[in-house]
Formats: C-alpha cells, sequence, structure tokens
C-alpha cells in the first residue's frame, strides 16, 4: 500500500504546473496581442486623423484613438454576430434539440439573408422527420386498433365454447373463422405495403393490351355494379394500346379504385374506366377510374393514400383494411408511375394512373 502511494501521488501535482504556465502563456500572449492591435490601430487612426485635420495632440493617439478603434471594433464584431454568429447559434442550438428528441425545434428563417436556403432546408427536413415520426406513432397505433378488434372476437368466442356459454355451432366457429381471414388479410396486406416501400416488390411484366385488362376488371365488377344498380362501362381511346407491366399487380390496382368507387357511389351512379395515350414525348398510357359519387372533403384529400386512412372516422367498417389505397399508390410507383386524384363532394371522383409504356429491365423490383 505505501508503495502504491509514493507512486502516485507525485503524478498529480505534476500535471498542476504545467498546465499553469500553458494557460499564464496563452493569456500573457492574448493580452499581447490586443495590446498590439489597439496600439498599432490607435497609432494608424492618430496618423490619418493628424494628417487630414491638421491637430497634432499627443492626447488624441492615448485617449482618443483607443476609444475609436474600441467602438470600431465593437461594430463590427456586433455586425458579424448578428449576421453570421446568431443563425449560426440558432442552427447549432435546433441540431442539439433534434439529437435530444425534440422534433418541433425550428429555426426563424428571417434573421439572416445570408443562410436563409440552409435553413429553409434545414427546417423542411426536421418537418419531414417529424412527419415520418408521426406517421410512425400513427402506424403502430392503428397496427394495434385493427389487430385488437378481431383478436378479442376470437378469444371471446373460444373462451365461450370452452366455458360452455356458446355451443360448438358452424354459425359461432364460422364467425370466428371469419375474423382469422380478416387477420390474415391484414397482415398480407402489410407484408405488400412493406416490400413495396422498400422497393422489394417482385414484379411479373409481360405485354398485354390496356383493353383486355378494362374489360376483364368490368367483368369481374358486374355483377356486384347490377346488385347495388350502378352503371359500370368502359372507355378504350386505342383497344390495340399495348404496355408491359405487372398484369396482376395493377389489376390489383384498378380493382381496388373500382371497389372504393362502387362503395361510395349511390344507386343510380356510374363508374367509369377509361383508359389513353399520356401526353409528352415518350408514350405513355393513362387510365382512369371515375365515379359519380358522394366525394371527398378537400381536407382529406392530403391523407388519403396513408395507411389506415378511411372516410368512415368512426372505423365501423371492419370489411376493409384501410391500406388498399396506400398498396395501390405503391403498387403503381414499383412501375414508376404516377397514381393521382381529384375529387369534389357530392360530385364524385376521379383516380388517374400515368405509367410508362415500358417497364424498363432495370427499373424492375427483383423481377423473375
Amino acid at each position: 500500500m505505501n508503495n502504491d502511494d509514493t507512486l502516485e501521488t507525485p503524478s498529480t501535482p505534476a500535471r498542476e504546473p504545467r498546465n499553469w504556465r500553458r494557460f499564464i502563456r496563452f493569456f500573457l500572449f492574448l493580452i499581447f496581442s490586443m495590446l498590439m492591435f489597439v496600439g498599432g490601430g490607435s497609432a494608424l487612426l492618430y496618423l490619418v486623423f493628424s494628417r487630414y485635420s491638421g491637430i497634432q495632440n499627443i492626447w488624441l493617439l492615448v485617449c482618443g484613438a483607443p476609444v475609436l478603434l474600441i467602438l470600431f471594433v465593437v461594430l463590427i464584431a456586433s455586425t458579424l454576430y448578428t449576421r453570421f454568429g446568431r443563425p449560426v447559434e440558432q442552427l447549432v442550438g435546433a441540431i442539439d434539440a433534434i439529437a435530444g428528441g425534440d422534433l418541433s425545434a425550428r429555426v426563424p428563417e428571417d434573421n439572416s439573408p445570408q443562410f436563409e436556403r440552409i435553413i429553409k432546408r434545414f427546417n423542411k427536413m426536421v418537418a419531414e422527420l417529424e412527419r415520418a415520426e408521426q406517421q410512425r406513432r400513427n402506424l403502430t397505433a392503428d397496427i394495434a386498433h385493427e389487430l385488437r378488434t378481431p383478436l378479442h372476437i376470437i378469444q371471446g368466442n373460444l373462451e365461450g365454447i370452452v366455458d360452455g356459454v356458446y355451443e360448438p355451432t358452424p354459425e359461432h366457429i364460422n364467425n370466428t373463422l371469419d375474423e382469422t381471414r380478416l387477420l390474415a388479410r391484414l397482415v398480407n396486406d402489410l407484408q405488400t405495403l412493406s416490400l413495396a416501400e422498400t422497393g422489394q416488390l417482385p414484379l411479373h411484366p409481360s405485354r398485354f393490351l390496356l383493353a383486355d385488362l378494362a374489360a376483364d376488371l368490368v367483368t369481374s365488377f358486374a355483377p356486384q355494379a347490377a346488385t347495388q344498380d350502378i352503371h359500370l362501362d368502359t372507355f378504350i381511346e386505342d383497344p390495340s394500346f399495348e404496355i408491359t407491366a405487372d398484369y396482376d399487380r395493377l389489376n390489383q390496382v384498378l380493382s381496388n379504385l373500382v371497389s372504393n368507387a362502387l362503395r361510395h357511389t349511390p344507386a343510380g351512379g356510374r363508374v367509369t374506366v377509361e383508359t389513353e395515350s399520356g401526353p409528352g414525348e415518350k408514350r405513355s398510357a393513362r387510365i382512369m377510374v371515375k365515379d359519380t359519387g358522394y366525394g371527398i372533403a378537400s381536407e382529406d384529400l392530403p391523407f388519403i393514400f396513408d395507411r389506415f386512412w378511411r372516410s368512415d372516422k368512426s372505423r365501423s367498417e371492419r370489411m376493409h383494411s384501410g391500406l388498399g389505397l396506400a398498396i395501390a399508390k405503391q403498387l403503381v410507383q414499383a412501375h414508376n408511375g404516377t397514381l393521382e386524384v381529384q375529387s369534389a363532394v357530392g360530385k364524385g371522383t376521379t383516380f388517374t394512373i400515368e405509367l410508362p409504356e415500358h417497364l424498363q429491365p432495370n427499373e424492375k423490383q427483383n423481377s423473375q
């Protein structure tokens, strides 16, 4: 123990004199630099003032010139801080706040013209991060909500049968089976959406006529439209127009759009599937699904492609997962296309898909 003490005690005070000597050297160098700066600046001001004013007074050098120089330095420093220092300080403060988890931090955009573009892009980036974080939280809550109801129903039915409250009749078993199908469909939709968003959804492109796709679609939904007394038809601009794409995935997209149109169109209404060539030098395909239904409110339009979005805010409609439009948009984007919507309350809705005529080999997502 004594040997350890004799080895450790000299090491602690040995560093302190060395640090103090460094600090004293730096302090003396700083004082010397300031004196040289103030003295040289004062002499320069004195020479300039005495030459042009004709007044030669040593007290101007001793008293007046340093004061003017200090005021000048303070003015320059204040200006530089206002234009450069403060925006940088605010930017660093916002970065620290974001690193601490506060995504609501923003940098004022009207304080520095020099940093205007940087600050605007920084605020836009933070706003996107905040939106992504909010979407992640909403997604977690929505998934929990969607899974909770069928799981509770399945659990309640099975417990009722085990406890003898319910008889194991085909009705109770079928109700439980329907809930398992709903769960399976929800999980499959989530998997499809996840693969599409990460660019890992396999596509199987083939060459086909747009007119055939529209005809198959109308044939599939004709009985449902007739039952609801809705007129379902097609308008084909060019029956010979072909595209290269994944037929099944596009059929999935259009089926979702037509199903939504039929669900939100009253009896006596009309749903139309139209195909035409898109504008521009590169030939493209445009597919539109139009209806004369209830329409979508303008405040809801920016959110209809979000996951689990429903026009029914009470979520009473459980036959649909609320992922259909989100999946449709991702599938269209997987084809390097766009999906847009226009709607007016009481007048109807139009979904427009625009696709390139050819899905290039380097644009396929893990195509097999």
